[in-house]
């Protein structure tokens, strides 16, 4: 699908083209998000930028006050699966604590973004897990040029996600409840890209759309849930 403004393409020395990916837990956003920056692109990564975050002395201090020494890792900073046992089993500590990270990698992010555009690289691409979850709280959404919707069967999606996380069937059917539903995930993509069977044919089609994007994006921002 593809809008109907005046956006000329990005490329080098030209505007910087902004990307949101979306998808359900384990459906291949991180590889899509690589293959679609390229390597002149740029990825900026909100779970990585958490990471960082919640190690930070500030939030650490607080978690160890909130939650106890016992979600401490052996580094003394906050051990994210034990962090995630008691957050998601109770609503107001999950805000809470969203409330001390999320403001700190939206500054990240925005402020990452404005370097790219001010340097013109060619594409940067948002792999940031609740994009349009939080899109009442900061306009993320709002600066993306393209939204792409992973799509993966669920069976492969829970096989990935007990591989290479542990997580089994009712871990991921309770992360995913408090996402969006995939079905409205996909009706705000301008773009959908399979991803049903090998990685290497994902990894080829997500170049193929890299290079449509930068040869003919789409012509007006991606827009919000009316």
């Amino acid at each position: 699908m593809r809008g109907t403004g005046s956006r000329p393409p990005g490329g080098p020395g030209g505007p910087t083209l902004v990307v949101g990916v979306l998808g359900g837990i384990a459906s291949g956003k991180s590889l899509a998000a690589r293959e679609l920056a390229g390597s002149e692109g740029l990825v900026l990564d909100a779970d990585a930028i958490a990471h960082g975050v919640l190690a930070s002395p500030e939030i650490t201090a607080r978690v160890r006050e909130t939650f106890g020494a016992e979600v401490l890792g052996a580094d003394g900073t906050p051990d994210r699966a034990r962090l995630a046992a008691q957050v998601f089993a109770d609503p107001e500590l999950r805000q809470r604590l969203e409330g001390w990270i999320h403001p700190a990698v939206r500054a990240n992010i925005a402020a990452e973004l404005a370097d790219a555009r001010a340097s013109r690289v060619p594409l940067v691409v948002l792999d940031v897990p609740l994009l349009l979850e939080n899109e009442a709280q900061h306009d993320l959404v709002a600066q993306c040029d393209v939204l792409v919707f992973i799509d993966t069967p669920a069976e492969d999606r829970k096989s990935r996600a007990s591989a290479t996380r542990g997580w089994d069937e009712r871990e991921v059917a309770r992360r995913e409840a408090n996402q969006l539903p995939l079905t409205r995930k996909r009706s705000r993509a301008t773009h959908v890209l399979e991803n049903s069977d090998t990685a290497q044919a994902f990894r080829q089609r997500a170049r193929a759309l890299r290079a449509e994007l930068l040869r003919e994006p789409p012509m007006e921002r991606a827009q919000p849930e009316r």
